[in-house]
């Protein structure tokens, strides 16, 4: 059992072990304080009874007419707490705060090689609607992992019913294209 509440700014000091995961990227505190100005309805964590953080989920709102989404920053669970759902709550709650906000359409970026989290997210309704090619930085250190491509996942919402958004005019795309008409 959780229950979601709003992401605050205390929690930035309480919520470390929920990213001890070589998956869930990590961001300075200025990144998280900025979606907590902008977007703070996009924002929630998930607590157990003893007030425990399990997980949390950032996002935000962004693009114009029929580009006008949801985006999934961020979304992590505890390890501890995987398998109970968590991470589908709050995918839940990002996805009906769109829905509010009018969105055709939620996305997330995810890695190619992180196919667990892909299968979750196809569980969940998304599908892959494009590859971003080295979305990820590798790190310029000796030995550091080299640079990772990301798939851009969609769902489409009650405003796009025929998921026309859903269609992508190009199946790969440079990072640099990303943001480009």
């Amino acid at each position: 059992m959780c229950t979601l509440r709003p992401f605050t700014c205390k929690d930035l000091f309480r919520f470390n072990k929920v990213n001890f995961d070589p998956l869930t990227e990590n961001y300075g505190i200025s990144f998280y304080l900025q979606y907590l100005v902008n977007w703070p309805e996009y924002c929630t964590v998930a607590e157990s009874p003893s007030g425990q953080i399990m997980g949390y989920i950032l996002g935000k709102s962004e693009g114009q007419g029929e580009d006008w989404h949801g985006h999934v920053t961020t979304l992590t669970v505890s390890s501890q707490f995987r398998r109970l759902g968590i991470a589908h709550t709050l995918m839940n709650e990002l996805e009906k705060i769109s829905e509010n906000q009018k969105c055709y359409f939620v996305d997330l970026f995810v890695r190619v090689s992180n196919s667990v989290a892909i299968n979750m997210y196809k569980n969940f309704g998304y599908s892959i609607y494009r590859q971003i090619l080295e979305y990820y930085a590798g790190g310029s250190a000796p030995h550091s992992p080299p640079d990772e491509d990301a798939f851009d996942m969609r769902k489409a919402l009650s405003r796009d019913p025929q998921g026309k958004t859903l269609v992508a005019k190009k199946k790969v795309i440079k990072t640099t294209e990303l943001f480009s008409n």
